[in-house]
């Protein structure tokens, strides 16, 4: 899963999913990061950006098969036997396309209106319903089980492998220990390989099926091995088939959310259409303090009579406008983007048979780049109001932070960095 951190959609960058956080870096990367690497070996491009002569292939593989010296007492401490450990290294050499994929920059990130546009079209929605009528018992039995509704988990299933139709056919283990040795994200990718030798070891996946996303996430919903150790089920008992089983990908994709806190009869959110003089001072709270002021949801049913909800202007108050729930932010363990969340609840909603988006998307509105990101995060920052890093992506600290300040200075929070508001910033205003 994401619950991996793997590969995006089209559009998407690579976000951390759940199961990274395990996943929560991952299951998937939507999105496309750039982090500096520490370099055990240092690739190619990264010697070029330095003004460093390349490292010969000789060097580098000397570099890996330090760290795999230094990796085998961790192994060994966890159980992992001599055998298992060269049996999984056995020709393992770093593989630079895949560091070169985490140095990838966007210098403009897709609009949440084409994120969406991709989440649900094609064949995607068609190709979701009849995934639900083929597996209709199965995921009965999942949701009654778990009390995730099987749409959200055929949702997560479309948008991370397109239903099954592309796992990665990447070398899990060549991928982890890539990325361990180049140290990317710390320790994190070391742990993650560390327990995939443990998997190899109990033998709960053969060597040769370890095989999935650049990032190293697996199977129809895309688990990081520490994901599968934590949440994997097998539907009819037994150790998880995520690879081949799709009930047993489904059944550990709904596991895996209700640990993470999902409340079974609570949507993850819905558009909804705010009355006119909204007053922008209720951002959250119960879903009758909302129907009290007015708030209506777009496809004209009640609010629900019960349970708390944050409003989400994902495109600014000029677009579409969302009430969300606790159960969106367990959607984000699994990857934390918020587009991601709002595409596998949307996808979810349509292969139910559910509406459209009503809102207009505010597509001739100007956006702001990655560097003008940058620049409005860096002046946040000295205000106060944003604790992170200046990495030119719009999360939901970003998003924090601007409605902070348009609190602040009594304009709308709807939380959306627009060209305007950083023209404001400039300006000192």
């Amino acid at each position: 899963m994401t619950a991996a951190f793997r590969s995006p959609a089209p559009v998407r960058l690579p976000s951390m999913t759940p199961l990274e956080s395990s996943r929560r870096l991952l299951p998937r990367l939507s999105l496309l990061l750039g982090l500096a690497l520490s370099a055990v070996f240092l690739p190619v491009q990264a010697a070029l950006a330095q003004g460093a002569a390349p490292r010969s292939e000789s060097d580098q593989g000397g570099a890996f098969q330090r760290f795999l010296q230094g990796l085998w007492p961790l192994a060994q401490a966890r159980g992992v036997s001599r055998a298992t450990f060269d049996a999984a290294f056995r020709g393992v050499t770093p593989d630079a396309s895949i560091i070169a994929l985490t140095r990838k920059q966007s210098e403009f990130v897709a609009p949440i209106w084409t994120y969406l546009t991709n989440a649900v079209g094609g064949s995607r929605i068609p190709r979701g319903q009849a995934a639900m009528q083929t597996h209709a018992a199965a995921l009965a039995s999942i949701e009654q089980t778990y009390g995730v509704p099987k749409e959200i988990v055929v949702g997560i299933w479309g948008m991370e492998t397109g239903y099954g139709s592309f796992k990665g056919d990447k070398d899990v283990i060549r991928s982890l220990a890539t990325l361990a040795s180049a140290r990317y994200r710390g320790d994190f990718f070391r742990d993650e390989l560390l327990v995939a030798l443990e998997m190899l070891q109990k033998g709960l996946a053969e060597r040769a099926e370890m095989r999935g996303s650049w990032a190293g996430a697996m199977g129809h919903t895309q688990f990081m091995p520490s994901s599968y150790m934590k949440h994997a089920v097998g539907f009819r008992g037994g150790h998880a088939d995520v690879w081949d089983t799709p009930a047993d990908a489904l059944a550990s994709t709904a596991n895996y959310l209700r640990s993470f806190g999902w409340t079974p009869g609570l949507p993850w959110g819905f558009e909804v259409t705010l009355p006119e003089g909204y007053n922008y001072a209720l951002l959250r709270g119960s879903f009758a303090s909302f129907a009290q002021a007015g708030v209506t949801r777009a496809n004209g049913s009640r609010l629900p009579s019960s349970g708390e909800a944050r409003l989400f202007f994902p495109a600014g108050h000029t677009g579409p406008v969302f009430l969300l729930t606790s159960n969106f932010d367990v959607i984000k363990t699994y990857n934390s983007s918020d587009a991601y969340a709002l595409g596998v609840g949307h996808l979810g909603d349509r292969i139910a048979g559910r509406a459209v988006i009503q809102g207009d998307w505010p597509v001739s509105q100007q956006r702001l780049g990655k560097a003008q990101v940058q620049d409005l995060q860096r002046r946040l920052k000295r205000l106060g109001f944003y604790a992170g890093d200046g990495d030119g992506r719009v999360g939901s600290g970003t998003r924090e932070a601007v409605r902070q300040y348009q609190q602040r200075h009594r304009l709308i929070p709807d939380g959306y960095p627009t060209p305007q508001l950083l023209t404001r910033l400039q300006a000192g205003s």
